[in-house]
């Protein structure tokens, strides 16, 4: 039992007691005695009672935090333990699904429609090896999980340039984004009115469910028999990379068109994002003068907030042009104002193309609405004859930018010192 509850239990007897006393007219001394014992211990108890309902409210906030964290928690553990391989057996030869992949999947078609087996987005990050595994030198080694919602593809340049990943379960998804409204100002004259009114103006930013990204894979018969365990991590990691490029390659290039969502270059003019054409060498006054831009723009404060994605052979130049008379590169001053952890090098983005996004106040500069899981579904009849399990993975995206001030494409970046 709580102290507080006790407390006011112990209140309550005082109270029953004292209008006994009190009802009395002549009370002997042991009554009056008594009676100032009881309220001598009332009083006390009401500062013990205030006391205790401060102590308990910490603690109800931190059992109220654990009880919201704890499902989030619950389902990134059952997912970490999600086996693709149990997905390829149950679509090979019937096998059935059991522990933590089962529940997942019971799970996850319980919240939505799948025709396969649906097979969350976070089971296709690349997992921490084990100590003592032989792996290629050239096999990354991720260090930390990372959480579904903020990055799914933590290696995507997307991600670098400070995409976020939303997770949508059906529906479409609006961003309101204020244009106009208030406005300061003066009044010019005693008893004139201050300038105004304004109206207050916003555009909507959608996801929509109208975009399906699919991924093929053939498993040979050999490859289900000889693999056993490694094909898990086979899996994964190609349905992984084969999903992240195609998003990274819309995300930036999307044409709008044939199925793919709006990308940032082709959808420059419909996001508001500003296109400079450079049209010079690549150099650190290029980018810092993007910089200032969005520090006039109140869009960052320091060139430290922004993020900066372009191709390798922009990164070659900047690399190569030095500064006459010294051993520092244009790529050096620029690292030394844009930290080099958000500089992302890509093939993706058009030669002599740099992209430069921030985050305004806690408003991503590209969002990625990601609806539910991969949906998993097998093809028994096209490679029948020679035993190929045929996969073909459906996920459905949307890309759209909030505001397009926090985003700028710098073109022309091209030519050698």
């Amino acid at each position: 039992m709580l102290n507080s509850v006790k407390i006011a239990k112990r209140q309550s007897e005082i109270r029953q007691q004292l209008a006994i006393l009190a009802a009395k007219e002549n009370p002997d001394e042991n009554e009056t005695r008594q009676m100032e014992t009881l309220d001598a211990e009332y009083r006390s108890n009401e500062t013990r009672y205030r006391a205790a309902l401060t102590a308990e409210d910490e603690t109800r906030n931190a059992a109220r935090e654990e009880l919201e964290t704890r499902e989030g928690r619950e389902w990134d553990e059952l997912v970490s333990r999600f086996e693709a391989r149990q997905i390829v057996a149950a679509l090979d030869h019937g096998a059935q699904l059991t522990g933590e992949t089962a529940e997942i999947v019971q799970e996850m078609r319980s919240q939505g429609n799948y025709r396969g087996f649906p097979v969350p987005l976070a089971a296709l990050e690349r997992r921490e090896l084990v100590t003592g595994t032989t792996v290629a030198a050239d096999v990354p080694r991720p260090v930390a999980s990372r959480p579904l919602i903020d990055r799914v593809f933590p290696a995507s340049v997307a991600g670098r340039l400070g995409a976020e990943v939303v997770n949508i379960t059906q529906g479409n998804l609006l961003f309101p984004v204020a244009t106009g409204g208030a406005v300061a100002g003066w009044a010019p004259t005693e008893g004139a009115d201050v300038p105004g009114p304004f109206p207050f103006k916003y555009a909507e930013r959608a996801l929509t469910p109208d975009h399906t990204l699919g991924a093929h894979m053939r498993i040979t018969r050999r490859a289900l028999k000889q693999a056993g365990a490694g094909l898990e991590a086979a899996i994964r990691r190609d349905m992984s990379a084969a999903i992240e490029a195609e998003l990274d390659r819309t995300i930036i290039n999307g044409k709008g068109a044939d199925g793919e969502p709006l990308g940032i270059i082709p959808g420059a003019s419909e996001y508001g994002i500003a296109s400079t054409p450079v049209g010079t060498v690549p150099s650190w006054a290029a980018f810092r003068a993007a910089a200032v831009r969005f520090m006039q723009g109140n869009m960052a404060k320091s060139p430290s907030e922004i993020r900066v994605a372009f191709d390798p052979l922009v990164w070659g130049d900047l690399d190569a042009a030095l500064i006459e008379g010294t051993a520092v590169s244009e790529f050096d001053r620029l690292t030394k104002n844009i930290p080099a952890s958000q500089i992302a090098l890509t093939n993706v983005l058009p030669d002599g193309t740099a992209i430069l996004t921030t985050n305004a106040g806690g408003v991503a500069p590209i969002y990625v609405g990601i609806y539910g899981g991969l949906d998993v579904i097998r093809d028994p009849y096209s490679d029948a004859q020679s035993g190929t399990l045929r996969l073909t993975a459906l996920v459905t995206a949307d890309v759209t930018v909030a505001r397009g001030s926090q985003l700028l494409i710098l073109t022309g970046l091209s030519g050698t010192p």
